[in-house]
């Protein structure tokens, strides 16, 4: 309800300005900045603060990790639709989260970028992030820092480049196919 008469101070006015500055900067969970996408919440974060976040969520009853995969944009112009705050980079490291008690669900997006491919690992928080983590070593080049055994496991050890990389080159496997003589 609005009063007719304004009695509003400059100290009111003072104070309406500081909580509009507080809207005006992005809402944060964990640290990260929260984007309002979808029905997950989805949270964005740097490189230096990604297994901060992810320990945070862990300690919040998010004790699930679903999914770790990452993403090269180098096709893509910036800034992708990224929340004011977040520069966008090359790789994006996207870590799905979910706690089994309310059944909810969170995103963690980090842009890596393509000079210094490189994050914590999130080994010491969930074990099983450790195939995922080489798979998105393998497939994008993407280190994961103190990782147990960052080695590729998709890929030969001797495999030059890393084929999910939007600048590998599309190679070609000699087909040959044997003549059925008894197909007809």
């Amino acid at each position: 309800m609005v009063a007719d008469d304004d009695t509003s101070t400059a100290d009111d006015e003072a104070e309406g300005d500081a909580t509009t500055a507080e809207h005006d900067a992005p809402a944060t969970r964990y640290g990260g900045i929260i984007d309002p996408i979808g029905t997950d919440v989805v949270l964005h974060t740097d490189v230096a603060t990604y297994s901060d976040l992810a320990a945070a969520a862990k300690a919040d009853g998010f004790v699930q990790l679903v999914d770790l995969t990452a993403v090269d944009y180098l096709t893509y112009a910036a800034p992708r639709g990224l929340p004011a705050g977040v520069v966008a980079e090359r790789f994006e490291v996207v870590t799905q989260l979910r706690n089994p008690d309310s059944g909810e669900r969170i995103r963690i997006r980090v842009q890596v970028p393509a000079d210094a491919p490189a994050v914590a690992t999130l080994f010491d928080l969930w074990p099983g992030s450790e195939n995922l983590e080489r798979e998105v070593y393998d497939m994008f080049g993407i280190d994961f820092v103190d990782h147990p055994d960052m080695s590729r496991i998709l890929m030969p050890d001797d495999w030059v480049g890393h084929p999910l990389r939007k600048d590998y080159a599309v190679g070609e496997i000699p087909v040959q196919f044997k003549a059925a003589s008894n197909i007809r």
